[in-house]
């Protein structure tokens, strides 16, 4: 449980836990940064949790934990591990907060009932009583029983007041979590889960009208990575979902949908109103040429392959992304830095 791991590291195993996690790391020729720490923390110390499987699995099969694809099984997993804290967290002071206002509320109810027998008993006790004095008597009475539950509701509504605020600051702070937990923290477009519910929610509500699909992917990003290392790479990441987030900003959806791959809903546009729009984010991103920020070192154009699918009413979301993907890799295939669409048109070449 990644609950455990985390009470772990604070307790007298931590170390051995540690020790563990970098012993495992050294054993499979993993650099011991502090993504891949926290990844093997959980690796060892929860080897039947998702995680643990997956690099499990990886390990089994001889495959190298590069930082690729460590930072991979961080954004697919680490996430969901960090959400599960957060809202186990608040769920815990959400809780607390409704006890105390049913604590309050039975409070005030027991108050109230009292109070209702004290007027029924006053109210025999006039109708018989003669004796001034007793009168008076009575009258004092209920006047101290009026003054106790005035006291009481005031007690209520101020735990009620704080309580309320409580509440509303949770709901902020678990909205705060749902956005993060659907934001790329690279480029702050929405992720491959945001990605994924908002396609199944726009498939669902399309009806009769057009919406069209694009995925795009980074030409040749490997060598970015390979020449000028992984900053480098995540710089050209960030400046091609700069554009990306432009062409997609609200109604539409743009998201990092993977690695070096983009995606964007379009939600009432046909595919060939789409091919212009990707057409025109294809050639601005290409007209830039890209320094690498740390020393100025001229990194040459920046070019992306596109493909496109329109939806068919009654069709699966996987299937309309199966022949977006389809698309994108006739793109790649007829010679990269094109938008290719899936319905037959013909690919654009980069003049």
């Amino acid at each position: 449980m990644a609950v455990e791991v985390e009470l772990s590291v604070r307790g007298p195993q931590a170390y051995g836990l540690a020790r563990e996690a970098i012993a495992a790391m050294e054993a499979h020729g993993v650099w011991p940064t502090p993504l891949n720490f926290e990844l093997w923390l959980h690796y060892v110390g929860d080897p039947n949790g998702d995680l643990g499987q997956e690099i499990h699995r990886l390990v089994k099969a001889g495959s190298t934990i590069t930082e690729e694809i460590a930072e991979a099984l961080a954004a697919e997993y680490l996430p969901k591990l960090r959400l599960s804290e957060e809202i186990r967290d608040a769920g815990d002071k959400l809780n607390k907060q409704l006890e105390s206002i049913t604590q309050a509320i039975r409070t005030a109810q027991r108050s109230s009932a009292a109070y209702g027998k004290t007027l029924a008993g006053a109210s025999a006790d006039l109708a018989a009583q003669k004796d001034q004095s007793a009168l008076q008597s009575l009258v004092q009475g209920l006047a101290d029983a009026t003054r106790k539950v005035q006291t009481e509701n005031g007690s209520l509504e101020k735990r009620l007041e704080a309580s309320t605020s409580e509440i509303r600051t949770l709901r902020e702070h678990l909205e705060q979590v749902r956005r993060e937990a659907m934001t790329d923290a690279l480029t702050n477009l929405a992720n491959r889960k945001a990605f994924d519910e908002a396609l199944e929610r726009v498939c669902a509500e399309a009806g009769d009208q057009p919406l069209t699909i694009a995925l795009i992917d980074i030409d040749h990003f490997k060598r970015f990575n390979d020449t000028w290392g992984h900053q480098t790479g995540d710089q050209v990441i960030r400046y091609v979902a700069s554009v990306i987030g432009r062409v997609g900003a609200a109604p539409r959806t743009a998201a990092r949908y993977g690695g070096e791959e983009f995606a964007i809903l379009f939600p009432g546009a046909t595919i060939a109103e789409v091919f212009l729009e990707m057409e025109a984010a294809r050639l601005e991103i290409g007209s830039r040429s890209l320094k690498r920020r740390s020393t100025n070192e001229d990194l040459g154009a920046v070019t992306v392959s596109t493909g496109l699918a329109e939806f068919h009413k009654g069709e699966a979301p996987a299937s309309v992304m199966e022949r977006a993907d389809a698309a994108l890799y006739a793109s790649k295939r007829g010679g990269r830095d094109r938008v290719t669409c899936a319905e037959g048109a013909a690919a654009i070449k980069a003049a």
